[in-house]
């Protein structure tokens, strides 16, 4: 048989390379776009949660609604989980303050301690000063003793006045006297209210003193020892003060400017001849 030739494809073996070639560049080309593509996309959906940030967190509630929005053993009192509500959640010996347990304290107010002690950092001790047994008080031998409260003189001693609600001794802290002069303590022996001769001097000069300061009165202030009943004592320093008001007075001074007061024991300080006098204080 004759040599016949098929039709001619128009493509050889070297135009079969160059058909591969142009097929394999092509696929690359697609893929180098396919990749671009993908690149945009994500580089855009990075760019938007940059811009849109994280998802927010759910934020906890604070505080609380009732007990059981709490751990156990605490309470919800005003919205907040706390330790106790009162005394009672805690145990023996300790106390509800601010919602946690402490230690209980002996006391919180001066009124909470007993033998004119005051309150101290949760504890009763005794008073070393003046200021700190209030308004009128007096700390003696680390007892206050502090002022009565009133609403008029009529509710106080008669050497004391009602001053912003408590009894007080207001000229105790006034100027001094212009003139400035002892005035004598006059001492007595038991159960008596007779002046013994050895202040009789003193007395004179107590009197001089009193007349050179006529601008001021003077409290004469009979005191006992505690020997015998309340009743008996009032009685006695006030026949004490009165026998030595009456001798100034025989001595020239206007006896409108003495007042007589008895206090009886009310100061006693167990010292029972010292405790037997009459005191002066200026008015």
């Amino acid at each position: 048989m004759a040599n016949q030739h098929l039709p001619s494809t128009g493509i050889d073996s070297a135009g079969n390379g160059e058909y591969r070639g142009r097929a394999m560049r092509y696929a690359s080309s697609s893929l180098r776009a396919a990749l671009a593509v993908i690149g945009v996309l994500l580089f855009a959906s990075t760019a938007t949660l940059t811009l849109s940030g994280c998802p927010k967190k759910k934020v906890k509630k604070a505080g609380c609604d009732s007990d059981k929005d709490c751990s156990k053993g605490t309470y919800c009192v005003n919205k907040k989980c706390q330790e106790c509500r009162s005394n009672a959640d805690c145990g023996e010996g300790k106390e509800c303050n601010g919602g946690a347990c402490v230690a209980k304290s002996e006391c919180r107010v001066d009124a909470d301690c007993s033998d004119g002690k005051v309150c101290k950092a949760g504890s009763c001790v005794a008073c070393s000063s003046n200021d700190q047994c209030g308004p009128g008080g007096k700390c003696n031998a680390g007892k206050c003793n502090r002022a009565v409260k009133c609403k008029k003189d009529d509710d106080c001693a008669d050497d004391q006045d009602c001053v912003n609600g408590t009894c007080q001794r207001p000229w105790k802290i006034s100027t001094p006297v212009k003139n400035k002069c002892d005035l004598t303590t006059v001492y007595f022996a038991f159960d008596q209210s007779t002046i013994a001769s050895e202040y009789r001097d003193g007395l004179n000069a107590t009197a001089e003193c009193i007349k050179k300061n006529k601008g001021r009165d003077v409290y004469v202030i009979g005191h006992t020892d505690q020997v015998g009943t309340e009743e008996y004592n009032i009685a006695l320093s006030e026949r004490r003060a009165r026998t030595v008001s009456d001798y100034l007075a025989r001595l020239g001074v206007d006896p409108a400017r003495l007042r007589v007061i008895p206090k009886g024991e009310s100061e006693s300080t167990g010292n029972n001849k010292k405790d037997r006098r009459v005191v002066f204080e200026w008015r």
